[in-house]
């Protein structure tokens, strides 16, 4: 684990959280002692199940207008 103290951590952040993306822990310290740990986030994802999607997306009325009229009248009615 690599330490750093605060204020060389504000001025090298992009780096450090480079080293966290890679799998390394950054502890970051304040007069000495450890106050914070960077560490990369975890990701979860949920597999898809395409059947469960796909009844759910035919149980949806269709749509009486477009997503381009759509789009345009929310931004048509959105201006000041």
């Amino acid at each position: 684990m690599h330490k750093i103290n605060l204020a060389e951590a504000k001025a090298h952040l992009s780096d450090l959280v480079a080293r966290a993306e890679a799998g390394e822990t950054v502890a970051i310290t304040r007069r000495g002692k450890e106050v914070a740990h960077l560490t990369a986030a975890t990701r979860k994802f949920v597999k898809v199940q395409a059947q469960e999607l796909r009844e759910f997306t035919d149980a949806m009325p269709p749509q009486e207008e477009s997503a381009g009229e759509f789009t345009r009248r929310m931004r048509d009615a959105d201006r000041y």
